[in-house]
């Protein structure tokens, strides 16, 4: 028997996937980990190649270990030597045959908001990958686009930035000051 806070998350998430679908996204809601891993592994033909980029939810879900020891071809960023290799491979995925990536934010409506310090993921969403899988969990639901851009600058921003161990005042703080920084993913 789902908990109530369970039913919570998947009225919330029938509701956006309906409205993900209306945006002509094919779009699923699962109810936990496991389910979106195998979700998202029977989406990947076995064989592709298989990129990412901003896929912390992915990774989470265990999605980039399933792909880089899976019958695919990785194209993983993180095992670059250097600096030229990295840019190399993530030029890599713009043609890849699946694209993994996450989202900032989502709005009850349907909207997905992203912000993008490289535009690799950006780039890869919109254009070139065959297909491109989001990986979402439901602490990225907001009620409506306007919240949805506040949680990517004020949430998702800063905490990619801890990741990024950029030089602004967001990796200082952990809170958006709406800075001009060089390091800024904003």
């Amino acid at each position: 028997m789902p908990t109530p806070k369970e039913l919570y998350h998947q009225k919330n998430g029938e509701t956006l996937v309906k409205n993900l679908q209306k945006r002509h996204f094919e779009a699923y809601y699962c109810a936990n980990r496991e389910d979106a891993l195998a979700k998202a592994l029977s989406l990947i033909p076995e064989g592709s190649s298989v990129g990412w980029g901003g896929a912390a939810s992915a990774a989470e879900i265990g999605l980039l270990d399933a792909v880089r020891t899976g019958p695919y071809k990785a194209l993983d960023r993180d095992t670059a030597p250097d600096a030229a290799s990295r840019n190399a491979i993530m030029e890599q995925c713009r043609s890849a045959d699946v694209f993994l990536t996450g989202a900032n934010a989502l709005s009850m409506d349907g909207q997905m908001v992203n912000i993008d310090g490289m535009g690799n993921r950006i780039s890869s969403i919109i254009y070139g990958p065959k297909a491109v899988i989001v990986i979402a969990g439901i602490n990225k639901l907001c009620p409506d686009l306007d919240s949805a851009m506040v949680r990517a600058r004020t949430v998702a921003a800063p905490t990619n930035q801890q990741r990024f161990q950029g030089h602004t005042p967001c990796t200082a703080t952990g809170a958006c000051a709406d800075c001009t920084s060089e390091d800024c993913i904003c």
